[in-house]
């Protein structure tokens, strides 16, 4: 047996551990990784606090936060009693006060089951996502429009503010992505039929502002329906802006299924696969997975767009923030009204935003460089 060799010289001197680690460790890696950079974050820094410090000690230093009337404010900074003394009616809108704790439970609800959903390790979400597809609307919807089980009924004419800006943008959103999936495989459908009715669907909805849209859902759609069926305004903007946006999320998803090769529906065809198995199981997923992106941009500018319903006379978040402007009471605190009309639409943005990149990563399997 061989003898082992001993190294008797000195070993080499090795470079340090890698500190870009922590915060310390990006700041030195992306911001401080040379002196031109250096000196140009210092630059960007100074502009920022420069530009940047007169909104923080509006907003926040010389800011009243405590009051109830106009008298709290001292008029030094934000007066941010506005917000809080039309706290209820900025969430609820005009909903009875007995009745709220009503939807207090479908936003707690709601929060849950996408909070279950977006968890990855909690189990079951094969059962929770079922029940929010179909159960959680039908609870919802008892528990939001009444007049059954022993609850008042309350007509959608007194929903407003945030409660009836989430209610808009989740039943868009929810309506109009199956849908768009239907038009964007109908759009590629070999029966010219099939095809052409769903070009011409897309064609029209895209062609046509929202506001138009609102205003033939609210004022036409009822001429074209028995005059014993009966459509609340809420119900017409929801049909309104769910076909609207359907039509954009079909052009989204048409570009994922244009982006899979055709081999993979070969394949399957080859393997006997039925039409709707190999859409399901074998392009669907790969497609959808591709236009992440483009779906949520599309949440993001539905969610948005729900300020208009206020054209047909529904009460959303900013529509109610502009009601409480008109009061005598609190003249000349719009600055404050539309900054935090701002701040909840942007919290709302970007959590979705952020998921789509977090769900982008989690499905992440090489497509991309």
């Amino acid at each position: 047996m061989a003898e082992m060799a001993t190294r008797i010289e000195m070993i080499e001197a090795r470079r340090p551990p890698d500190l870009r680690r922590g915060v310390m460790g990006w700041l030195r890696a992306n911001l401080f990784n040379g002196p031109l950079n250096s000196v140009i974050t210092l630059c960007v820094l100074a502009v920022l606090g420069w530009g940047l410090w007169p909104l923080v000690q509006w907003a926040l230093i010389d800011a009243d936060w405590l009051g109830s009337t106009r008298e709290a404010c001292s008029g030094e900074g934000a007066c941010w009693v506005f917000i809080s003394a039309r706290y209820e009616t900025i969430v609820y809108g005009f909903y009875p006060e007995a009745a709220r704790w009503r939807v207090d439970t479908v936003f707690m609800m709601l929060g849950l089951l996408i909070a279950w959903l977006a968890i990855p390790r909690l189990p079951a979400k094969r059962w929770v996502g079922l029940f929010a597809l179909v159960g959680f609307p039908a609870v919802a919807y008892v528990l939001l429009l009444g007049g059954h089980f022993g609850l008042m009924a309350v007509p959608t004419r007194e929903w407003g503010g945030l409660m009836l800006t989430l209610t808009v943008a989740v039943v868009g959103i929810v309506g109009s992505l199956p849908l768009g999936v239907v038009l964007a495989l109908g759009r590629r459908s070999q029966m010219p039929l099939v095809r052409g009715v769903c070009v011409v669907f897309i064609e029209f909805w895209r062609g046509v502002p929202l506001i138009t849209v609102l205003f033939m859902a609210s004022v036409m759609l009822p001429l074209f329906v028995p005059s014993e069926v009966e459509f609340d305004k809420l119900l017409r903007a929801l049909i309104g802006i769910m076909f609207f946006w359907s039509a954009y999320m079909a052009e989204v998803v048409r570009g994922g299924l244009q982006a899979i090769p055709k081999g993979q529906e070969e394949a399957a065809k080859a393997l006997g696969m039925g039409y709707w198995r190999r859409m399901g199981l074998i392009v669907l997923p790969q497609a959808l997975k591709l236009v992440i992106p483009g779906i949520v941009n599309t949440f993001i500018a539905l969610f948005k767009d729900t300020s208009l319903v206020l054209i047909i006379g529904l009460f959303d978040l900013l529509a109610i923030i502009r009601s409480g402007l008109t009061d005598s009471n609190w003249l000349g605190f719009a600055t404050e009204g539309y900054v935090f009309a701002a701040l909840m639409f942007w919290i709302f943005c970007f959590s979705m935003s952020r998921y789509s990149q977090y769900i982008e990563r989690r499905l992440h399997t090489g497509h991309k460089s």
